[in-house]
Formats: C-alpha cells, structure tokens, sequence
C-alpha cells in the first residue's frame, strides 16, 4: 500500500484540515501547560516544540506512522549491522565509530570494534607524536601547519568542528581546509605556510575524488620542488579505503589511516576523517566528541518515541513537509562558533534525503527531503528574516542557543538569548492589526497614517519553530547534536520509505565533469554537445 494510502498517513491528514483554522496564538491561549507538554529535557539538551503547529494529538498520530512503518526494528536494523544500504549492499555503522560501550558491533558475523579501536589508537600516536615533535618534517622541523585535502563529508565536518570547538585548539598548531577544485583556497593556504613545517592530511574514501586528488597532486609537487623527491613520505597523510592508490602516491603505511564501506562520507567525521579535527584539538577532545556522539545513539535506540528526541524532530520534520507543505528548514544557531553547522547539516540531510525512489525502486508520490539552509541568528535577523516574517516562503525553524557563551562575554550571550527568544515570539505569535494601530496611536501617529500603514506593518505569525536550548557548547554537546540530527534524518527516510545511506544524484555530474576536463583543456578536434559549443568558443576567446 503506498505511504498516502495507509491508515496512519490519512488520520494526519485529517487531523491536519481540522487544525488548518487554528493560529499558533490561539493554542497557547486554550492550553496553559502547552510548553510543559511540548517540550522534553534529554542529555542536557532542551527541545522546545511548543511554537510548532501541532498539538499532543499529533505527536501521538505521528508515533502511531513510525510504529506502522517499523521504525523500531529499522533501528534496531541499523545498530545490528544489518545492511540497511540496501543499493550498495553494505551496513551503515557510523554509530560503531563511536561506540564507547563493550557492545559487539558486527558485520557479516565479525565483530568490527577492535578494528575501529585500533584506529583510534594509532589516530592517537600520530597526532601525540605531531603535538609532541616526535613526528616532524623531513628536514626534522616540528609542524606549525595542518592542511586538510577532502571535500564534501572529507572536509565539511572538519571545518564545522574546528570551528565550533576553536577555544579548544592547540595553539602550536594552525588548520587549514582545502575543498574546492579551482585552486583558489590551495594558493591562499600555500602562500602562508612553510613547507618544511607543514603536514598534509588527504581525506578521500576511494581516493579518487577528482577535486580532492587535484589539489593533493599540486601540493605533493610542491613539496617536492621544495624539499626534495623524497620528503613527501613526512609530509602526507592520507584517510582512504585504497590502498593501491596510497601506494601510487607514495604514502608510508604509518601514515595511512583507514575507513570502511559501512561509512558514508557525510557521516565520517567519527573516522579517521577526524583525524585533522584531532590535530587541531588534540585526542581527547575528538573522544569527548565520540562520547557525546554515543550518548545520542543509546538515547535514540532505547527511549520511546514520544521522548525521544531525533525521532520527535524527524516526526516533526515530516509534518511540516508533508501536511503543512513547508518546503523548507532554516536552521539558525545563535553562537557563532557554529556559524558552519547549517552548512554540515546541508549535505547530512538533503544528500542523504534528496530521494525519488522508494527502497523497492518505485516512483515516489509524497514529498521527501526539505531544502535546509540557515545562517547565524543575529546575522540572520538583519538579512533574511524580513522574507521568513512576512514574505509568502513556507519555511521551518530550528533555533540553536546556548545559555552560557562561548566568548569571554556572557552580557553578549546574555544578549543572543533575548534575540533568539524575541525572534520565536515574533515567528509564533506575529503582530495582529489591534497591536499595529495601538502601537502607532501610542507615538501620535495621525488616523490616516495609522490607516496607510497597517497592512505593512501587520506580522501574520503562525511560523513553526523549534528551540533546542543547552548550557554551553562543548565537544560532547556538539557529539550529541550531531548524532541528533543523523538520527533525525534516519527517522524521516524510514518514514519516507527512502535509503538514507546512498547518493547515486551526485554521480551523474562528476561523471561528465570527468568526460569534458580534457575537452575545457584541449577543445580542438573533440566533438562537443551542441549546448556546450557557445560557451567553449568563449572559453577559448577568452582564455589568457
């Protein structure tokens, strides 16, 4: 039966007309205890759903499609390794990168935990052994610079990380992330830094990624015209499954660091891919990490649904889109050490939920993953808000805020807090006409004024949000916020009917962008689609 067509679907769809009438305003005023029963405390995270357009009705209708659609055995699915990636064949174990447990995590009858132990334990004598000048250049300098290579999950977690967690860095050490393939953050970077004291960290699963291998290429000659032929075995390290190609690039094997095919990319900062996220905060920060991480993985895997966090915010992520038609999630922290967690969340969710096809290769007739952007709160206000308060986009909200501030400035937080609040009230409740001619009759504004300007200034609220409030941003809180939205993801796809775990639409343009490199290089003689031809000829006119 397809989704539309079930019991569950339909009740919601129903229950979803009979509250089409009902304004955000009006629900609090009928029920007092609203915050207290919309809300829920778990793993110092508070989850603030009260500003949703929802009621206790619906949370229970909504847990009443996730039993139906068996999200409790494709739970229980994924933390069993079974293989849930069921286009590539594989298990989907990033939880076991950081199980801290003495659980057994297995695949295909072996038990995978000593590998991944055993990983952490070399991930932590290499960075020990950079920190601590053991492992130096090959001229015997210690290293001041770390330039990570990768893109996508390869570099995006990283930089996110690093920079969420800056006041914990090692200040002998400087990051650098490289991704993009035009050469512009490698020229920046190769300006700054001093080859004999500078290590560079390939993040690449098949290592093959053309952008990732383009820059690592220009780089090792650099090292090379620098240092000598023989120095890049001191100066790279490399993440990958192939081991072929680490051996063509020459990278010592006690530099290689290894992944697995039970690990997507956009979910392998918990990896060795964490291994520039180490460098630059040392081991036990990355571990706090894992911790955090893990602390959400028991918490989805164990509470029920009604206090259940991830599935409480992919449950209500799936109202929005599919019975409330909001096509759209701004997520807006109001600390800027998270200024990159919008952009992480981006490829976590619209890569893993960006799906036409059903699990058993039918055409989908319900919507799937929503477009998720966002921007920190107080930049945010002053940019784009204006649409989100009175524009006609359907858009959702997550606020992220911490009590206590990430600066030496807490009066600044302090600060934060009030707008973060301020801006849920505003998005909730709006501005009605009553208030808009009152406010203005306050300042002595003439009645032809009041009359001119009202439909300008009237706010229509209405917009859900929610508010997930926490002391202070530390490596175990941001494991746990992390891990809360993999897991919401994963709630949603398997409401959807959807694989989370693959990401065949990307395929298609980095095959072509294979096909025409020569061509953009070389066009004389080649043949090229007719659409292509007008652009080349410019290309080759104004080539300098």
């Amino acid at each position: 039966m397809p989704l539309t067509n079930t019991p569950e679907w339909l009740a919601l769809k129903a229950h979803a007309d009979d509250l089409a009438g009902q304004h955000l305003r009006d629900l609090f005023a009928n029920d007092a205890q609203r915050f207290e029963r919309l809300s829920r405390l778990g793993l110092n995270l508070y989850f603030d759903f009260s500003r949703q357009r929802l009621t206790e009705e619906t949370i229970r209708l909504l847990a009443k499609l996730a039993d139906a659609r068996g999200l409790h055995s494709r739970i229980d699915a994924m933390f069993a390794g079974e293989k849930i990636n069921t286009t590539e064949n594989r298990a989907v174990l990033h939880t076991a990168l950081r199980n801290r447990g003495d659980r057994p995590v297995l695949v295909d009858g072996q038990d995978v935990m000593p590998e991944v132990r055993a990983s952490l334990d070399k991930m932590r004598n290499f960075v020990e052994g950079v920190h601590g000048g053991r492992i130096h250049g090959h001229t015997g300098k210690s290293f001041t610079d770390i330039v990570n290579i990768g893109i996508g999950g390869s570099d995006l977690g990283i930089v996110m990380a690093t920079e969420a967690l800056a006041k914990y860095r090692n200040r002998n050490l400087r990051l650098h992330c490289i991704s993009n393939i035009d050469g512009v953050q490698l020229g920046d970077v190769l300006e700054q830094v001093d080859p004999a004291r500078t290590l560079f960290v390939v993040c690449s699963k098949t290592f093959t990624t053309l952008e990732t291998l383009t820059n690592a290429n220009i780089a090792r000659q650099w090292i090379v015209d620098r240092l000598g032929q023989g120095a890049p075995a001191r100066h790279f390290a490399a993440v990958s499954t192939n081991s072929k190609a680490m051996d063509a690039f020459l990278i010592p094997p006690q530099n290689r660091f290894t992944m697995w095919d039970w690990v997507g990319g956009r979910y392998s900062l918990w990896s060795a891919v964490g291994l520039s996220i180490a460098l630059a905060l040392g081991m036990d920060q990355f571990e706090l990490i894992l911790e955090g991480g893990h602390e959400m993985d028991e918490h989805f895997r164990t509470a029920p649904f009604d206090k259940n966090l991830p599935v409480l915010m992919g449950l209500i992520g799936i109202w929005n889109r599919n019975f409330l038609g909001l096509n759209s999630l701004a997520v807006l922290p109001y600390d800027q050490r998270l200024h990159r967690f919008p952009a992480y969340l981006q490829q976590l969710d619209m890569e893993s939920n960006g799906k036409r096809t059903t699990l058993d290769g039918q055409q989908i007739e319900w919507d799937t993953g929503a477009v998720l952007w966002g921007e920190p709160g107080s930049n945010a206000q002053h940019s784009f808000f204006q649409l989100l308060h009175q524009g006609t986009a359907r858009v959702a909200l997550d606020f992220l805020v911490p009590v206590n501030a990430s600066s030496p400035y807490q009066q600044q937080q302090n600060l934060a807090l009030a707008n973060c609040f301020a801006q849920a009230q505003a998005f909730a409740f709006g501005q009605t006409e009553a208030q808009v001619r009152a406010d203005l009759a306050a300042k002595n504004t003439p009645e032809a004024d009041i009359a001119r300007l009202i439909p300008h200034k009237l706010h229509p609220g209405n917009r859900p949000s929610s508010i997930i409030l926490f002391p202070r941003l530390g490596p175990k809180t941001l494991g746990r916020l992390i891990a809360l939205y993999e897991h919401k993801v994963f709630t949603q796809s398997v409401i959807w009917g959807i694989n989370a775990f693959d990401q065949w639409g990307v395929e298609l343009g980095k095959k072509l962008a294979d096909s025409l490199a020569p061509v953009i290089e070389n066009p004389a003689g080649t043949q090229i689609d007719a659409s292509l031809c007008g652009l080349m000829d410019h290309v080759v006119k104004w080539r300098g």
